[in-house]
């Protein structure tokens, strides 16, 4: 499981609105059971957003907006099959979890 894979939503419940998951937790910890995930949301073009704190990532094709305000650990074994990696983004993912911790 490579840190920027993104998964399908393990939950049902939110799909709709979320479709995926994306892992910003290092390799470094693949020992731990659980990967500290964002979602990523499709919002529609009308709904604001802070930018700094929901940046608009590309998954397949689609816009979405990863919620750094909302990343969360999953246990590692829910997340299938990654069907995408954002590596090639992750400075925008790591500056959204910056906005979370600091501010900006």
């Amino acid at each position: 499981m490579a840190q920027y894979d993104v998964y399908t939503n393990p939950s049902s419940s939110a799909a709709d609105g979320i479709p995926y998951v994306v892992v910003i937790q290092s390799d470094l910890l693949d020992a731990l059971a659980t990967r500290l995930t964002m979602p990523l949301a499709a919002l529609e073009v009308a709904h604001k957003v802070p930018t700094a704190l929901c940046p608009v990532i590309m998954v397949k094709g689609k816009r979405l907006h990863a919620l750094a305000h909302y990343a969360a650990p999953l246990p590692a074994k829910v997340l299938r099959r990654p069907v995408d990696n954002v590596a090639a983004q992750a400075s925008t993912l790591v500056s959204a979890m910056d906005a979370v911790l600091s501010g900006i």
